[in-house]
């Protein structure tokens, strides 16, 4: 059983999503858009994937320019993320072997 943090018009997340499936693997898929994730499970997330909370965010997004958040703290990062999930990097992927962000689309193989 795995899960898919996923936003269907990603090519990154489309393709992650495939991989899963193609491996074999029974997928629980969370359009994060629609099902946003609150600080908490941002939080959890992000530690379990290894990563910092910068990491985890889209800086390129228009929305984090906008908002000011180049020299946010993390858990001002977090309260962004889970008020605006735009701003949250994708997919993130939970199998049995763990959680990655997986940016690029290879880095799945690593939990699979």
């Amino acid at each position: 059983m795995s899960t898919i943090y996923h936003n269907p018009r990603c090519g990154t997340s489309r393709n992650t999503l495939a991989r899963l499936e193609e491996a074999g693997h029974k997928v629980t898929v969370i359009e994060y858009l629609k099902t946003p994730l609150d600080k908490e499970g941002l939080r959890k997330l992000i530690a379990d994937a290894n990563l910092s909370v910068k990491d985890a965010v889209r800086t390129k997004e228009s929305l984090y320019t906008e908002l000011g958040l180049e020299s946010a703290t993390d858990e001002q990062l977090l309260e962004a993320m889970a008020a605006h999930p735009i701003l949250m990097n994708r997919p993130f992927v939970v199998t049995e072997k763990g959680t990655r962000l997986c940016r690029p689309k290879e880095v799945v193989e690593e939990i699979l």
